[in-house]
Parts: C-alpha cells; structure tokens; sequence
C-alpha cells in the first residue's frame, strides 16, 4: 500500500478550504473534515508549507512526467545529506502533514515532514518526502523498510 498524508482540517487556511482539488479529498462528517493526500490518486498531491501558508506541489516523478527528476516519490535521507539532489535544484520544505498512514497504520506527526521539492523541465515544483531506514518499532507497526524524516520527532 502507498503511503498518505493526512492533514487535519483545522491546518488548513480558510481560502483554500473551496477549492475542488481540496474538497474532493475531505473526509469526515467532522467539521472541519480531515484531508488525505495519497501517493496512489492518479494525479498525487501534497501539501507543503512555504511563504507562509500551505500550498499543493505535485508529489514525486513516480510516473515519469519528468525525464529530468528520478523516477521516485521518496528521497533518501543519506543522498539529500551527501548533496545528490543538489544537481535537481532541491531545496528543502516542510510537508504538513497530522499524521502519515502506510500499510494501514497511522502515524501521529506532530510538526511536519522532510522533503525536497525540485522543479521538474517547466518549473512546475515536485515534492520529494525524505525518508529514512525504518526503526524497529516504526518497521513492526507499518511493515516498510523505510519511514518519513518527521521534524523534531522520532518513532
């Protein structure tokens, strides 16, 4: 199973809320509902914090829309930390995110994700969520060999 990230209505500024990309990934009865962005729609999202406010990049090259980017929609912690994402013109964001669900287990986040976002041929930012080897614990609870680089967090 892919990953998703959840984010909890109340992050969300109230100018985005109408938006149909938006609405159409509200779950709940909730109000405000909660919204999921998963690495399996057919056109992935995800929501990263810059200039302020939260806006959409696309997540990942996982299907190959970009000759330029990898072919991927994670980025190894060791590779960002050794400068290979520099040759895409990554910088790094901040993907907020309330919790990170993978393989059926929900995982609290309390700040945000790691990730890079690079501009693919036509400028248009691509994210990258930073992933690291999963710990024991993180490993038993969701089965994945790698887990998501969570601001000032770890599992």
């Amino acid at each position: 199973m892919r990953p998703v990230v959840i984010l909890a209505g109340s992050e969300v500024p109230t100018e985005l809320v109408g938006r149909p990309e938006l609405r159409r990934r509200a779950f709940g009865g909730e109000s405000p509902p909660e919204y999921r962005f998963a690495l399996a729609d057919p056109r992935p999202r995800i929501p990263i914090r810059r200039d302020g406010t939260i806006q959409f990049a696309r997540w990942g090259n996982f299907d190959g829309r970009s000759r330029r980017l990898p072919r991927t929609a994670l980025a190894r912690l060791s590779g960002v930390q050794a400068g290979e994402w520099a040759r895409f013109g990554a910088v790094p964001v901040e993907i907020a995110a309330s919790f990170w669900a993978h393989n059926g287990a929900w995982v609290f986040v309390r700040e945000g994700i790691r990730g890079v976002l690079a501009p693919d041929e036509q400028g248009w930012a691509v994210c990258f969520v930073v992933c690291e080897p999963s710990t024991n614990y993180y490993k038993n609870m969701t089965g994945g060999a790698w887990m998501p680089v969570l601001i000032d967090q770890r599992y």
